[in-house]
């Protein structure tokens, strides 16, 4: 956070730029946010070295998985191949489209909170198409909701303590992120049994595995990077742990974790096997593109439980959004004393038709992300780093072999350090105000613990709005608000009311 701080309020003081430069520099406003085109495409750089697992986990987590027919995702012969080659495309047009329109350092793939519902949840009641005609409802309706202004609206009733509350909750999240994607915390097997649902490492706590020791050492190296103020510390780390990766895997033959979708050893490389190709070049497999069923999510399960499930979509979709790029306008020093950052209203337009577009190419809903914190850390500023994190996306649809070298374990040690920095912004908390600190705790702590940024956000609009009104302080508060605080309610307890709607 400090780099952040530091970058926001000394602005370059070089000669103005001419040619092609000067017109990138004039267009990212790139001098004007402290930052320089060489900290700019190294900040891309990382950020995509950090997002890239989703080309491999995103085919993961659907084409192996069956819907209400019984019907491979991926198709009759699951294809995780075209998974992979639309789930990169996606991600590359949308950040290209985000960095000329929004001019921000945030990149967009596809979201591993929605796709894991789609896939696992709600394909039990509907086939795939149909799920994806209501991601594409869903993000409609998003862009409805922000082009009129309203999503705006709703960002500006959000008051600056709870905004900061969600970046720190965030950095949280992204840290417990990266250990987990790290394998130094694991799911105990006995969940039922045990008070904590969580170990640290394999079994009794002290078998980590190779991969997870490729991550501790690449933490290692980022850290120590950083505590000696290397400017490409993030980006150098990251290479380092995937060289360490590709030499051990290459010697020890350490193999994977799964295989075709299914759990072959705790102590194998989670999704990446950190390996030479081949070959350097495939042609991409589309043919997951346009398998989007508009409406017949409806006629399969009735009116009123398509709502429910648009509903859910969009609630997620929406306050994930908002509250990542709060976290990562925050950490960019982009942000002002409001929480509010250039650009909001167009940043929150193409968010929305991130899952518009992941419906239609068959890949979920496509997101912000928060990996984007990797490259914000590393100094990015401007939309010029995610057009180079698009243009590799895109890049990586024909270079699908090369997606296979940086391993999750490498990706994730960024994670922890970008959450050690946007833990800094806990100080501006006013603790020792309870209707504040209360709503401020609940953000932070259930973003981690619940595994959602969305339930962290809706926790603490709720205590928020109960606390102010019992101090007397109903008045302070936005009467959006209030229409917030009440539709999480209603989120909330979607799992208990549902089935007395649906019947």
């Amino acid at each position: 956070m400090a780099e952040a701080t530091k970058s926001k309020s000394s602005p370059s003081k070089s000669a103005p730029k001419s040619g092609f430069s000067g017109a990138l520099d004039k267009f990212f406003e790139i001098s004007k946010r402290g930052s320089t085109i060489g900290t700019e495409l190294r900040g891309g750089l990382v950020i995509f070295m950090t997002m890239v697992y989703i080309v491999i986990l995103n085919p993961i987590i659907i084409a192996f998985n069956q819907d209400v027919s019984g019907n491979f995702i991926g198709g009759a012969d699951p294809n995780p191949g075209a998974v992979a080659s639309a789930t990169a495309l996606t991600a590359g047009v949308l950040s290209l489209i985000f960095a000329l329109v929004a001019r921000l350092p945030f990149a967009l793939a596809a979201g591993l909170g929605i796709n894991s519902f789609l896939a696992v949840t709600m394909v039990k009641g509907v086939t795939w198409p149909e799920a994806m005609g209501l991601i594409v409802i869903d993000g409609l309706i998003i862009v409805l909701l922000a082009a009129t202004g309203l999503r705006t609206l709703i960002f500006n009733a959000v008051p600056p303590a709870l905004k900061t509350a969600i970046t720190v909750g965030i950095g949280l999240f992204i840290a417990f992120i990266g250990l987990v994607d790290g394998g130094l915390i694991r799911r105990n097997g006995d969940d039922a049994n045990t008070p904590v649902p969580v170990n640290w490492g394999v079994g009794a706590g002290h078998q980590l595995g190779y991969p997870t020791l490729v991550f501790v050492l690449t933490v290692v190296i980022i850290a120590i990077l950083m505590a000696i103020r290397v400017r490409a510390a993030i980006l150098i780390g990251l290479i380092a742990g995937t060289v360490i990766a590709i030499i051990l895997e290459t010697t020890l033959h350490i193999g994977g974790k799964f295989d075709k979708g299914q759990f072959v050893t705790p102590f194998g490389w989670d999704t990446t096997i950190p390996q030479w190709p081949t070959q350097i070049f495939a042609l991409p497999d589309f043919s997951t593109i346009g398998q989007v069923d508009l409406f017949g999510a409806f006629g399969r399960v009735g009116v009123m439980a398509g709502i429910v499930l648009v509903f859910t979509l969009v609630f997620s979709n929406f306050f994930d959004a908002m509250g990542t790029m709060t976290g990562l306008s925050k950490q960019a020093g982009l942000a002002d004393a409001k929480g509010n950052f250039p650009r909001l209203t167009s940043a929150l337009i193409v968010e929305g038709a991130g899952a518009v577009a992941g419906g239609l190419t068959s890949t979920s809903s496509n997101t912000v992300y928060i990996e984007s914190a990797s490259g914000i850390a590393g100094g990015a500023r401007t939309g010029l780093a995610t057009s180079l994190t698009g243009l590799l996306f895109i890049l990586a649809a024909f270079l699908s072999p090369l997606t296979s070298i940086v391993p999750i374990e490498v990706g994730a040690a960024a994670l922890v350090i970008v959450g050690a920095l946007m833990m800094a912004q806990v100080v501006d908390i006013d603790w020792k105000d309870w209707t504040i600190s209360f709503p401020a705790f609940l953000a932070i702590i259930l973003m981690p613990f619940s595994y959602s940024i969305a339930n962290g956000i809706g926790a603490g609009f709720i205590a928020f709005v109960i606390a102010r009104t019992a101090s007397g302080k109903a008045k302070d508060i936005h009467w959006l608000l209030w229409i917030v605080a009440a539709g999480f309610l209603l989120y909330f307890l979607l799992p208990t009311i549902s089935p007395l709607i649906a019947g």
